[in-house]
């Protein structure tokens, strides 16, 4: 891949989506995207992405995209805990908000639909577990 000095013409678009707190997949795409332009404006977004976000995927591609242009980076660590603070009070407060007989399906439904960041953030971390793992926490609430 060819790597450019300029700002591509859609930056602005391409931060926005990199910032996008509710679509990891969205952050990603955009890292990937300015990883071929070596300008200062796009390594300081991609620095913040490497420490401050929610998803091991995009901190990740950051962090490649930034060793790349030389950069001296610290290597990402994937997060132990919890990566949205509050997220398992947003789990129960869901789980509360539902009939004592509902499903894991009206669970997940409604946590997509009313904290769509945290689902997110943790359909991102957890990957192809990831309904199995709110499942398992549903379970445990």
């Amino acid at each position: 891949m060819k790597m450019q000095t300029e700002l591509p013409e859609n930056y602005q678009d391409l931060k926005k989506a990199a910032n996008y707190t509710s679509s990891w997949r969205e952050r990603l795409a955009a890292v990937q995207t300015l990883s071929s332009f070596k300008h200062e404006s796009v390594i300081d977004l991609l620095h913040n992405r490497v420490k401050a976000d929610t998803v091991f995927a995009v901190q990740q591609a950051a962090y490649e995209a930034l060793t790349n242009f030389g950069e001296d980076v610290p290597t990402p660590t994937r997060r132990k805990f919890e990566l949205i603070k509050g997220a398992e009070k947003v789990f129960v407060r869901v789980k509360k908000s539902l009939p004592a007989d509902h499903s894991f399906s009206d669970f997940a439904d409604k946590l997509k639909r009313t904290r769509l960041d945290v689902y997110d953030a943790y359909e991102g971390d957890q990957g192809e577990n990831f309904l199995p793992w709110l499942e398992a926490k549903w379970q445990t609430i």
